[in-house]
Order: C-alpha cells, then structure tokens, then sequence
C-alpha cells in the first residue's frame, strides 16, 4: 500500500462529488460534469447529495465516508455553509483537498479552494437590469424577494444582497439578509430551491402586498413557481421576475416572456475543474489558485436577457440556449 505522502496514479485517486441534491438540474449538470471528467482522468469518484436543499446531516454522513474510503479529495456544495465547517476541518486534517463548488463556506478559507460564479455579480446584473428596465418606477417598486432557506447559505446571501445593491437599494451589511429598511421591500421567503417553494412564497407575498411588480428568485426553479402563483392570482402583468441559474429551462422561460432576465452560471465547468484539482493535488501536492483579486477561482456569470438595457452588457435567449444545461 502506498504511504499517504507518496504521489498517487490517476488510477488511486478517488473524489467525492456532494451536492445539495440530486434532482435540480444545476447539480445534475456538475454529476455530469464530474463524472466525464473524472472518466477521462480515470479518476475514482463517487457522488452523494441531500435528500432535499438544506438537508445538512446527510452532507455530514457523506464527508465522513470520503474521509472513511481514503478519498483524496471532496467537492461539495454546502446546504449550510457553516455548520459544515467542523467535519470539513475533520477532512483537510486528514489529508483531503476539500473544494467547495457554487457556495462558498463560511469563512471561504474553511474549504482548501472555492470553484463558483461571482454570485454576489450574478444578482448584481439582475438588479442592475430590473432597475433599468423599470427606469424612474424604480423608485415605487414593490419587491419579493424569493430566498433560498432559512440558513441562508453564502449563495443565499451573495445572490441577495448582489441584487438590491444592483438595484440601488442600501444593503446595510452585506453578509446579512433583511436588515435593509427601504420601503419598496415588501419582504422575504425562502423556497427550498424549487417549484412548489416558490409558488408557496410568492403567495405569501402577495398576501402581504397584492402589488409587487419586482420578483428576486434565488434560482429558476423557484422563479417557475413563483409565475404559476402570479398567474393563477391573474398578476403576470406588468411584474418583472428576474433569476440566476441559466439552464435550459430558465432560458426558454426567458424567450417565453416568463422570466425577464437571468444570470448564467457554468456548473459543468466548475464539477470538471474540481476534478482536474483533486486529480492534480494527489499527484503533486499543489493546491488550486483563485482567479487574481478574488478569494475564489470565477467560473464566469452572463446576463441573459431579450430585453437588453444601456449600461447592462447581455446576450439574447437565442444565444443563451446555446450556453445552457439541464
């Protein structure tokens, strides 16, 4: 058996890949990613995820057989950024490259390297388009904010936060959700990332204030739900739903007329990374870089929209079905 110091073949190295779950498209799309990557490498990896978004024990479980199988590295995308901290420390301790995918951990420096899109820039260019969208109604909008769950995980926040300061909201702190005091919130709920989270959400909402014209989703999924509730109570008119994700789905709702802007991510890309650096760090001990100026390596974010706005660069949904996944 080889000591742990001593290089390993590709052949050796196993990787655990840890989503959130397995049923949204965006971590069906980094399996794959994963999977062809590690195929190509000849890479060992086996996968894990959440039963639902949030379900933190089951990550927990799934970090301890990593460390148990004599894995070499993780990539993980947390459902609660800082209560996942103590058994990725427990990882790292025992040899393993821990990386965290899409959702950085709390602090960012608990995980060996971070492989996400700028979400905090994700929701910054929805904001910045709904607010040029709506031109001088910006200053009487109505806002839902459609979060992801009550543990308010990085990407929660960064999304969050990105999109008011885009709109032009103050955000007070910006590592903390609902401490703003602008009047046009009308409020926050969390969707659990999907379908029926986001129509139970925005219903609440509505009951709140039947006039919200802005919708923040934290992903399409949700923002999907949230136009089934606007349509039912007979409000698509007139409301602005914006979203971050860019899969397959999310595009054409944005062709459709559905939602009206969305921010691309790159899943595929950020799952085939993480393996190249798990691969490579079993053989030469290097740990990955960050992307020069930031703490973390930028897997790229674009604006996709088909009602393009000055001072907001974008492509069109044509060319975004291009780029998409799911």
């Amino acid at each position: 058996m080889l000591a742990l110091a001593s290089p390993a073949s590709a052949q050796d190295v196993g990787a655990c890949l840890i989503t959130k779950t397995d049923i949204n498209p965006f971590f069906v799309k980094m399996k794959e990613g994963a999977t062809a990557k590690a195929a190509e490498l000849g890479v060992n990896l086996s996968t894990y995820a959440g039963r639902i978004d949030g379900d933190h024990e089951t990550q927990v479980q799934a970090i301890e057989t990593c460390i148990a199988s004599g894995a070499k590295g993780i990539l993980i995308t947390a459902s609660d950024t800082k209560a996942i901290v103590p058994v990725v420390k427990q990882a790292r301790d025992a040899g393993l490259l821990v990386i965290a995918l899409d959702t950085p951990l709390e602090p960012i420096d608990a995980a060996d390297a971070t492989f996400a899109t700028d979400n905090f820039k994700a929701g910054e260019l929805i904001g910045q388009w709904a607010a040029a969208t709506l031109g001088d109604e910006a200053a009487n909008a109505k806002i839902a904010l459609l979060n992801l769950t009550p543990s308010a995980p990085s990407v929660d926040v960064l999304r969050n936060q990105g999109f008011l300061k885009g709109f032009g909201i103050d955000i007070k702190d910006e590592n903390l959700i609902g401490d703003e005091d602008d009047p046009r919130i009308v409020g926050h709920d969390v969707t659990n990332g999907n379908e029926e989270g986001g129509r139970t959400a925005m219903e609440n909402l509505l009951q709140k204030d039947p006039d919200i014209n802005v919708v923040h989703t934290i992903n399409e999924p949700a923002a999907a739900g949230a136009y089934e509730t606007l349509r039912s109570f007979g409000k698509t008119e007139g409301v602005l739903i914006v979203s971050v994700d860019g899969g397959c789905p999310g595009v054409q709702n944005v062709k459709e007329g559905i939602i009206g802007a969305t921010s691309q991510q790159y899943p595929l890309m950020m799952a085939a990374l993480g393996i190249e650096a798990i691969a490579n760090f079993a053989k030469t001990g290097d740990l990955p870089k960050p992307t020069e100026g930031l703490d973390f390596f930028d897997t790229g974010v674009t604006l996709i929209t088909d009602k393009p706005v000055e001072g907001v660069e974008s492509i069109d949904s044509a060319e975004g079905l291009e780029k998409c996944w799911g």
